[in-house]
């Protein structure tokens, strides 16, 4: 395990909780993900064919397209891309580039990779959820790419992310729509969910 943190309270926290893993092979790194993320590719502590999941777990622009280009190109040897788990901000996201779009903001630049995320402005939720997962897909060569809502409260409310589930394994998608529709209780049915997200619904023999 290979986690990343810049607040020092969680880095602590994080600390604390590696003690109690003795077991288990668990590296905390202190900083800027998006330096020390490349650090640490670099150092190449993953194995050509190991394989390989990573979430990133980010507020709204905190995440660099670099930092999501160096996962998804670091080992070009495996069968594989390291498989990515991206949250998207949805709930606040129009109120955030509208503010970067009125002062300017390099943050945001780094964050789409290029000055042309204002594409994203004025596009409905699933419209623009699926125009970053395309990148996914287009920009970075995944096979599979599609876009989870999270919503604020299990079975309903409002979409605060989006989770980017992106991939080259056949059956990840399948096996993420029954992990989703188990955890998540989205108040639209299952049938509904996978219509939307353009997969197969699934029963239990095909999800097993």
């Amino acid at each position: 395990f290979h986690l990343f943190e810049k607040k020092k309270t969680k880095v602590a926290a994080l600390r604390s909780l590696r003690a109690t893993q003795p077991d288990r092979d668990i590296n905390v790194y202190e900083g800027d993900c998006n330096v020390q993320i490349a650090e640490m590719l670099a150092s190449s502590p993953i194995r050509d064919k190991e394989a390989t999941f990573c979430l990133l777990d980010q507020r709204t622009f905190e995440c660099t397209w670099a930092t999501v280009r160096a996962l998804a190109e670091h080992n070009p040897k495996s069968e594989h891309k390291i498989e990515l788990f991206y949250f998207l901000a949805n709930k606040w996201l129009d109120r955030a580039l509208g503010g970067a779009k009125k002062t300017g903001s390099d943050r945001v630049t780094a964050w789409w990779g290029g000055p042309d995320w204002q594409q994203l402005l004025g596009l409905n939720l699933w419209d623009r959820a699926q125009q970053v997962a395309d990148r996914f897909k287009n920009h970075l060569g995944y096979k599979f790419v599609k876009p989870w809502p999270i919503y604020s409260r299990k079975g309903g409310g409002s979409v605060m992310y989006f989770m980017i589930h992106a991939t080259d394994h056949p059956r990840a998608h399948d096996l993420m729509a029954r992990a989703y529709n188990n955890a998540v209780s989205p108040p639209e049915s299952p049938e509904q969910i996978a219509l939307e997200l353009g997969v197969a619904p699934l029963d239990d023999e095909t999800a097993t």
